[in-house]
């Protein structure tokens, strides 16, 4: 894989192991990932990319390896996660600490185009509007990092679009870097500045993307692209 400098890396895993039973899930993966920048991790099913990225998040306990991530990172899963019994700028607000956290939750609402929908309960949004509650209660926080587990995967095809170029937008705008588990191989060509593989517990390859963002699917070069990463995860050309 390509060596950054050190003090571009805000993300660096070394020699990470995770065991099911006597299922070997991770196998001493190591990935960095620089200031700014978007990374998709991709694989097949099983392959351990949901129990990495809940390694890097420090929701595993049984994760061992070297691991350092920045303090400030925001996790946005493929549920929404919302509490039902709170308001929405509530379910943003929360564990928020300092002045004006209701003004602060409002702000970052209004970043995902949903500055009217504050005091509405999760139970009126639809499934786009619930996601970009999630990501404004990640965004708040100011993170240096984001930690996407398929954070789109539930949703409908042109809602998933439009999240996918709110990502990027606010990506340009705040300059956070991301590490974006996926299982969709046009999401991570049209968002991420490389695209790695995951098979037998360790980042078996990467794929640097340098198409000119924004992108769009009809893009030269993007369709060699893909073809050539479905190539790599074992689906073939058609």
């Amino acid at each position: 894989m390509a060596t950054r400098p050190a003090s571009d890396v805000i993300v660096s895993v070394t020699g990470l192991h995770r065991s099911f039973g006597d299922t070997v899930v991770l196998d001493g993966a190591d990935l960095t990932v620089a200031r700014g920048e978007v990374v998709a991790l991709l694989g097949g099913s099983g392959s351990g990319k949901s129990t990495l990225l809940r390694a890097l998040a420090g929701l595993d306990d049984s994760a061992f390896g070297a691991i350092d991530v920045p303090s400030h990172f925001g996790v946005v899963f493929q549920e929404h996660r919302l509490l039902p019994w709170k308001r929405v700028v509530d379910n943003v607000a929360l564990g928020l600490r300092g002045a004006d956290v209701r003004r602060r939750a409002l702000e970052a609402l209004a970043e995902v185009g949903l500055e009217d929908r504050g005091d509405a309960w999760p139970a009126e949004l639809s499934g786009g509007q619930a996601q970009r509650v999630a990501v404004a209660r990640a965004l708040v926080r100011e993170p240096s990092l984001l930690l996407l587990d398929e954070p789109f995967g539930a949703l409908d095809a042109l809602t998933r679009l439009r999240m996918q170029q709110l990502l990027e937008r606010l990506r340009v705008r705040h300059g956070f870097a991301a590490l974006l588990v996926t299982h969709d191989v046009d999401e991570a060509l049209l968002l991420a500045d490389r695209a790695l593989v995951l098979e037998g517990g360790r980042i078996a390859e990467e794929f640097e993307v340098t198409l000119p963002k924004p992108r769009h699917q009809d893009d030269p070069g993007f369709g060699g692209l893909r073809r050539h990463l479905l190539e790599r995860l074992g689906v073939p050309a058609t």
